[in-house]
């Protein structure tokens, strides 16, 4: 088999990795990239040619992994989406949102360059046609389930514990000297996540591809992160502030107001007003209600319960309903996207709070270099969007024992419980955490490591 990675490479976003055996070509994830030079890493030529592509295997739903699906599809792809049905159902909708975005952006900006006299069109990167051209093409497999792909190539997906439906991809293979066998990690959930349960584990392999988001640092526990969002809530409706908190639409947002719902049932916080802004974690929160199977001993016991809601929960379609939002001067938790602030509704509710000394910002998600949110995170004193600059005065908070990955700790456990020692390819980190994921392999396990470029291919 040769491996050969194109995305996601000492960055964490953009994950596809090109698999070929036995004249087999497939593709482990085809994922959008985001922040710095995002737009012409997404709209440069695939480094392979789709039609050849027999296969896709896609880990999980978020656009990283997912984005770039309908753009594979639109110039030639015609094989199977192999996916857990939970992922399955998450990526249609986001990607249907997503294909909407890029047609907007695409109108948006062909206006601008005629406005200034230029006959200039913008493309998007694909269509709502391209989406409904890639819908068929899923084939939806659970976990657990061991599959025939083609010329003594197998497959399985274990259970990720990341967001609904996220997997971890095992392949067993024929090599020079016998059956061979690698494990592609997708995103490692963190243990102990609201909602889901914990990552599965397999015990042997001879080739192992694993992310590194947080290859370098180590997360709060889950306890001392509740009571960093009580204080933060309970700080800022006190100064007469809103609650800002930009969250993935899926996953995060389902995350949160779990914790929420439970915070409030538990008289820890008072009953809340919370706003949903946006009409795609409404269909994702759906999805997640569709399958309590996933869930953990703790949230299915609460879903049979079917309690009462403990929130005032508004979920707001419209965008007459956004901008209804914020004329709120306090009291209010907004939940909006993207979560890293690089677009969608967050945007405006943090041009009418983000300059408010009473207000606050907490982030509870990993911000890629170059975004919107890495710049907040990071201390900068002004930031420029939507056209205008802003000073930052909102209290700014980083909650990072909410993330759905796992910490260094956490992924060195992961790695370390597999029976033999394999070779490791470290991907899905900025390239500090990878290169410190990487060290702390070697001293910790004493496995075999690789830290790939874009473009590097390996015999394996």
């Amino acid at each position: 088999m040769r491996i050969t990675f194109f995305g996601a490479t000492r960055e964490v976003t953009g994950s596809c990795c090109h698999l070929s055996v036995d004249g087999i070509e497939i593709l482990v994830d085809c994922g959008m990239h985001q922040g710095k030079e995002g737009d012409y890493k997404n709209r440069r030529a695939f480094p392979f040619e789709p039609r050849n592509v027999g296969c896709v295997f896609l880990t999980h739903a978020h656009i990283d992994h997912s984005g770039l699906l309908p753009r594979l599809v639109r110039q030639g792809f015609e094989g199977r989406i192999i996916a857990t049905p939970a992922t399955a159902d998450l990526a249609e909708i986001m990607l249907y949102d997503s294909a909407h975005i890029q047609e907007k952006d695409a109108e948006w900006l062909t206006r601008k360059s005629r406005r200034s006299g230029k006959d200039e069109v913008e493309e998007p990167l694909y269509t709502v046609d391209d989406v409904e051209a890639m819908i068929p093409l899923f084939d939806r497999k659970n976990y657990g389930e061991t599959r025939k792909l083609d010329r003594g190539v197998r497959y399985r997906f274990t259970d990720a514990g990341h967001i609904l439906g996220s997997a971890t991809l095992e392949l067993w293979y024929s090599g020079r000297d016998g059956d061979k066998k690698i494990v592609l990690s997708g995103d490692i959930g963190k243990k102990d996540n609201p909602i889901l349960r914990d990552p599965s584990h397999t015990d042997r392999t001879d080739y192992v591809v694993v992310e590194s988001t947080y290859g370098n640092r180590l997360h709060r526990r889950m306890e001392e992160s509740i009571d960093e969002l009580v204080e933060a809530i309970e700080t800022t409706f006190a100064r007469g502030g809103n609650v800002l908190i930009p969250a993935f639409a899926v996953g995060r947002t389902q995350d949160i107001l779990y914790i929420l719902n439970k915070l409030v049932r538990e008289r820890r916080i008072r009953p809340l007003d919370v706003y949903v802004d946006s009409p795609l974690a409404e269909e994702a929160t759906k999805i997640y209600l569709s399958y309590p199977d996933y869930y953990d001993e703790e949230a299915m016991k609460l879903f049979r319960a079917r309690r009462s809601k403990a929130l005032r929960l508004h979920f707001t379609k419209a965008v007459q309903e956004s901008q209804q939002i914020n004329k709120i001067q306090s009291g209010a938790v907004i939940i909006a996207g993207s979560g890293m602030c690089e677009g969608g509704r967050i945007r405006h509710h943090l041009k009418h709070n983000i300059w408010r000394p009473e207000c606050s910002i907490i982030f509870v998600g990993f911000q890629a270099e170059g975004t919107l949110g890495r710049q907040i995170v990071e201390g900068a004193q002004r930031v420029h969007f939507l056209g205008e600059d802003f000073a930052v005065r909102a209290r700014v908070y980083t909650i990072g024992g909410f993330s759905a990955h796992g910490d260094q700790r956490e992924l060195l456990e992961w790695l370390g419980l597999f029976q033999a020692k394999p070779e490791v390819f470290i991907v899905h980190g900025e390239e500090k955490s990878a290169l410190e994921f990487e060290r702390a392999v070697k001293e910790k396990l004493g496995l075999v490591t690789r830290v790939p470029y874009t473009g590097n291919a390996f015999d394996i």
